[in-house]
């Protein structure tokens, strides 16, 4: 097994060299079109990889890592709203976008290894504390259904307050740079302060993402890859859906009920679950829990498409 995580990482740091210093060399402006075709391409990956799986550890490992990447991927598209918030907010040039995500990915998986690798020794140690993974599950859905996304404000950031107090900041972008050298100074520019939001603010999502796929599947190979996958076309996904985020309105509430399954199934995992002296345990086949899934993702995205918002009227009554 250890080959096979040497193998997949080795693959996973040779596609993130040819994206950026091959598909992508000198920030240029993503187009919608390239943005698509890079989308399609990294689903495509995830599609051949869960073949490989079902072929190499057969059906039930291949319904994990497929429920898991939709699962993640899901999760993901709703957390590329905040990125957007964060672009505008420090009016980050378009063409220097992809560049930040592409660090911020790095960091994403570096990060999303700890966790996994956290999450299953702890589960494996500690039984009861599926219960605690399964409410903060619930509780983010339930969070997300009556949350309000205007609440994101990025100056707020605690860690970038903290960097801001140590380390100067230039007023204006240096190209691509993160740091640059000025009478003999070393000073951070705005990119690297959009990093630092963008890495925070990804940690804060692996802990509703990592339960939700702890409740899919306790194998580390599985949750990994699953997790790898999503992130690494969260960048092209991001470019492809920018313009149109408006547009599905209610995809929060299915990634809301999306929490709620999950986190709801893996309380209901525990043998031990019990109500009044009733057991509740009830294991889950992923074919099903697959099939809940895909079925609430589609059905807000459908609804969001045939019951358009409408858009507040700005003329003075």
């Amino acid at each position: 097994m250890l080959t096979f995580w040497i193998l997949f990482n080795v693959f996973v740091a040779a596609m993130l060299i040819l994206d950026l210093g091959v598909f992508h060399r000198g920030s240029s402006e993503m187009t919608f079109k390239k943005a698509v075709l890079g989308s399609l391409f990294w689903i495509s990956l995830a599609i051949a990889f869960a073949i490989l799986v079902y072929f190499w550890q057969g059906h039930q490992k291949a319904l994990e890592f497929g429920t898991g990447y939709l699962i993640e991927e899901s999760l993901s598209v709703d957390n590329l709203f905040v990125f957007l918030v964060l672009f505008n907010y420090f009016k980050v040039p378009q063409r220097h976008q992809y560049t930040v995500l592409f660090w911020g990915i790095i960091g994403a998986l570096i990060m999303r290894f700890i966790f996994i690798f956290a999450g299953v020794s702890l589960i494996n140690r500690f039984h009861w504390i599926i219960y605690i993974f399964g409410v903060i599950l619930i509780y983010s859905g339930m969070k997300l259904a009556f949350g309000d996304d205007s609440e994101v404000d990025p100056g707020k950031n605690p860690i970038l307050k903290l960097f801001r107090k140590f380390v100067p900041i230039t007023d204006q972008y240096e190209g691509g740079k993160f740091l640059v050298r000025k009478n003999h100074r070393t000073f951070a520019t705005p990119l690297l302060a959009v990093l630092i939001v963008v890495e925070t603010t990804d940690l804060l999502f692996a802990v509703d993402s990592i339960p939700a796929v702890l409740a899919i599947s306790r194998d580390p190979f599985i949750v990994y890859t699953s997790n790898v996958f999503a992130i690494l076309g969260l960048r092209a996904i991001y470019f492809a859906l920018s313009g149109m985020f408006e547009l599905f309105h209610y995809l929060h509430y299915g990634l809301s009920a999306i929490l709620v399954f999950v986190g709801s199934k893996m309380l209901l995992s525990n043998e031990g679950a019990t109500l009044f002296g009733i057991s509740l345990h009830y294991e889950m086949p992923t074919v099903v829990a697959l099939g809940v899934v895909g079925g609430l993702l589609t059905l807000s995205i459908v609804a969001s498409l045939a019951f358009p918002e409408k858009k507040k009227s700005t003329e003075p009554a």
